[in-house]
């Protein structure tokens, strides 16, 4: 597991993440990014949408877009397949 600044968290696959309505999401990638700023549409996996989109900063001055995630890679090849 490999956490990257700005983006999500990235995990060798094969990986199966249990949401928390208790439901699952399974990838059988080599390599999984896992969204940690839970913009992405297809949550639990990375979109990039920490990429697209501004978090304003504690001083209401905006932020870089690259600081949108809480943490987390760039990639946004996490998923189920298609």
């Amino acid at each position: 597991m490999r956490l990257v600044r700005g983006g999500p968290m990235l995990v060798e696959g094969p990986v199966e993440v249990v949401l928390e309505d208790g439901g699952t999401e399974r990838s059988d990638r080599f390599t999984v990014a896992l969204c940690t700023c839970r913009r992405s549409r297809r949550f639990p996996w990375c979109d990039t949408s920490h990429r697209r989109r501004v978090r304003s900063a504690p001083d209401g001055r905006g932020g870089s877009p690259g600081t949108a995630c809480s943490g987390s890679p760039a990639g946004g090849r996490g998923g189920s397949g298609g």
